[in-house]
């Protein structure tokens, strides 16, 4: 049993920043990458961001040079620190991991948390 908790969602003007964490805990597993996802209302999934174990990184054009994506290992912790926010960045925001471990059957795992409220508004 795997469980992601997002926190740090909430209320901002625009131009301010929040920072969001997502920390993965249960069984046993390790880290293949991990990720942060939106939906605005009346409109799709989108990516985000994400890292990889090995700490690559890839964003979504419209959030490059605002967010910064990155991984604590050892608190299996993900997070997104949003800067330059914006209305368009008002959506649920989604973490997203990619997980493997010894104990499953299945080589690897997708998990999703179960979203935090981002409203840029002023």
């Amino acid at each position: 049993q795997v469980q992601l908790v997002e926190s740090g969602g909430g209320l901002v003007q625009p131009g301010g920043s929040l920072g969001l964490s997502c920390v993965a805990s249960g069984s046993s597993f390790s880290i293949l990458d991990m990720g942060w996802y939106r939906q605005a209302p009346g409109k799709q999934r989108e990516l985000v961001a994400t890292i990889t174990n090995a700490g690559s990184t890839k964003y979504e054009d419209s959030v490059k040079g605002r967010f910064t994506i990155s991984l604590d290992f050892a608190k299996n912790t993900v997070y997104l620190q949003m800067n330059s926010l914006e209305p368009e960045d008002t959506a649920v925001y989604y973490c997203n991991a990619d997980l493997t471990s010894n104990d499953w059957k299945i080589g690897h795992i997708e998990f999703w948390g179960q979203g935090t409220q981002v409203t840029v508004s002023s």
